[in-house]
């Protein structure tokens, strides 16, 4: 993991996400080049900055190095609505997870 990872992660989340360089350095509350020095490699965030980073992209700091997870924003809101359900609903849905991944 280095640099290269970080910058390429925040642009591919950033992407997903659907907004543009200037109006994520907005929405962080920092000037309006503060990404696109990020992407570029002219800066990384500072600890607390990558924090706000992962709150804005409503991901945990594990998710956003998890390299394997795509769409980490979906897969949050999944499991937070999973955990809303009771428990006859959670195995009804993991029983048609189940079946929809055998028909594949």
């Amino acid at each position: 993991m280095d640099e290269e990872f970080i910058r390429n992660r925040i642009t591919e989340l950033r992407l997903k996400k659907g907004v543009s360089e200037y109006q994520m350095s907005m929405d962080l509350g920092q000037n309006k080049n503060y990404v696109q020095a990020i992407s570029s490699g002219r800066a990384l965030p500072f600890m607390k900055q990558f924090l706000n980073i992962c709150e804005y992209m409503e991901i945990t700091p594990f998710q956003f190095f998890d390299a394997q997870e795509n769409n980490p924003q979906l897969i949050k809101k999944a499991l937070d609505g999973m955990r809303k359900l009771s428990d006859d609903d959670l195995i009804m849905l993991i029983g048609l997870i189940g079946r929809l991944n055998s028909e594949s």
